[in-house]
């Protein structure tokens, strides 16, 4: 589960999870958040992850930007050892990785890009588990630098013919009905599945698939 994007995320949500990706400053989040997501991993027993971005605060992570290699790795290093600092801190280890937004979609479809994701991922965490699509340029960039990898699904995300995500804004893209997302999570093979904190009905479809894949 995505979380630390929004002031009013609700524990009880992210006490359905068993993973929490946390926004850890480049699209989202800061040094409070960090610390109050960490805090209930902590206390929940839900393992920790990272989730950088693009740096773009202003559009919420969702919006393919220019910029260089270097200063994409250099920022993903730095959001990924923010959250590392705070979970020191705290006893709590962070366990994987996971890119967000724009920059998930960017990086699946080309492998220098997801060269430069997992490169300042592991400068920052070391050989922590990257969470991504089933197939792609990130997966492939993962298992040749000796990564662990898990494959992800979207419960509460609609849908192509061809398999690709339908884009956010467009009809469809979201799955708002907890039944609907439940059955969605138990066709899926994927080894994670995600729901959205954001997403209209979250804590609801939340305990749907709970139920669902247990």
């Amino acid at each position: 589960m995505d979380a630390g994007e929004l002031d009013d995320e609700d524990e009880e949500l992210w006490a359905l999870a068993d993973l929490l990706n946390i926004a850890c400053g480049g699209h989202a989040g800061d040094d409070r958040s960090m610390q109050r997501v960490l805090e209930a991993c902590k206390v929940f027993g839900i393992k920790a992850g990272a989730h950088p971005s693009y740096p773009d605060r202003a559009g919420f992570g969702r919006t393919t930007m220019a910029i260089d290699d270097r200063a994409l790795e250099t920022s993903i290093f730095e959001q990924c050892r923010a959250l590392r600092r705070i979970a020191d801190a705290q006893g709590v280890s962070i366990d994987y990785a996971k890119p967000h937004g724009a920059l998930y979609h960017d990086a699946n479809g080309d492998r220098r890009l997801a060269d430069v994701v997992v490169s300042g991922v592991i400068a920052a965490l070391g050989m922590v588990t990257l969470i991504a699509p089933p197939t792609g340029a990130l997966r492939d960039s993962a298992v040749f630098q000796g990564m662990p990898f898990l494959s992800e699904d979207f419960a509460d995300r609609g849908r192509r013919p061809d398999g690709r995500l339908i884009p956010r804004g467009a009809a469809g893209a979201l799955i708002e009905d907890p039944e609907i997302a439940a059955n969605q999570a138990r066709a899926s093979v994927a080894d994670a599945l995600c729901v959205h904190a954001d997403t209209p009905n979250a804590l609801a479809i939340a305990r749907a698939v709970r139920a669902a894949i247990k």
